[in-house]
């Protein structure tokens, strides 16, 4: 019986390399991003794969939304092997004079959409007594930079989250990871000016959990740190 990845913000950047990179191991696929029409492109990308994929335009930042996303996912398939909580979004400023309501939005996008779709499908995993989630934060999660403000906070929470949940679910056999990137490539940095050669690729990351995950049972990596080549941009 096939595998099944869950994978959020699964359209662009690292998440649509995981989403190939699991679906050419085999894996069926629950995918959800903010743009229906970005899915269904993807969905019809993977076709060659012969993967079952689910797709679900959802706003992650909005509970309900993940919730009935989970809710569609747990309808669909057998089991819920891996998650990857990977949608996030980047907004600059400083803490002390960035836009009201900021940290609101960094908070509920980059943190409370892995909380709640995670609580909605760890108990298929605890059943199982199997599973591994993989959490996104970033280098800005281990260590403040200019113009940081609230993203290094809610990425630094995300870090903390995946401690929390390490901790709670290795007595039922569920590896949880952190994967701490530092800049990656992707559409967002195409009109940055530099070099695409100074970023890491997604495909690189997209490998780096592929390989974690078929690690032997009795191993869990609980945390990996990347960066580009050169340093951080």
């Amino acid at each position: 019986m096939a595998k099944t990845v869950v994978i959020t913000g699964a359209t662009k950047g690292i998440g649509r390399a995981l989403a190939v990179k699991f679906a050419s191991g085999g894996f069926n696929l629950a995918l959800c991003a903010r743009t229906e029409a970005d899915l269904q492109e993807l969905k019809s990308a993977l076709q060659p794969f012969n993967s079952k994929v689910l797709v679900q335009a959802c706003d992650v930042s909005n509970k309900e939304q993940v919730k009935h996303f989970a809710k569609n996912v747990l309808k669909e398939f057998d089991t819920v092997d891996v998650l990857l909580n990977n949608a996030g979004i980047f907004l600059p400023g400083k803490v002390h004079n960035e836009d009201e309501g900021t940290l609101e939005k960094l908070i509920e996008t980059n943190l409370y959409s892995a909380y709640h779709l995670t609580r909605a499908l760890v108990p298929a995993m605890i059943e199982q007594k199997a599973g591994h989630i993989f959490n996104v934060s970033s280098v800005a999660g281990i260590q403040a930079y200019h113009n940081g403000g609230s993203y290094s906070i809610s990425k630094f929470a995300i870090l903390g989250f995946s401690k929390a949940l390490r901790e709670e679910l290795k007595e039922f056999n569920i590896r949880v990871t952190s994967l701490i990137p530092g800049a990656t490539y992707t559409d967002s940095w195409a009109g940055s000016g530099l070099p695409q050669e100074r970023f890491m690729k997604a495909d690189d990351v997209a490998t780096l959990v592929w390989d974690i995950y078929h690690l032997s049972e009795s191993t869990v990596v609980e945390e990996v740190l990347l960066r580009p080549m050169l340093g951080d941009i």
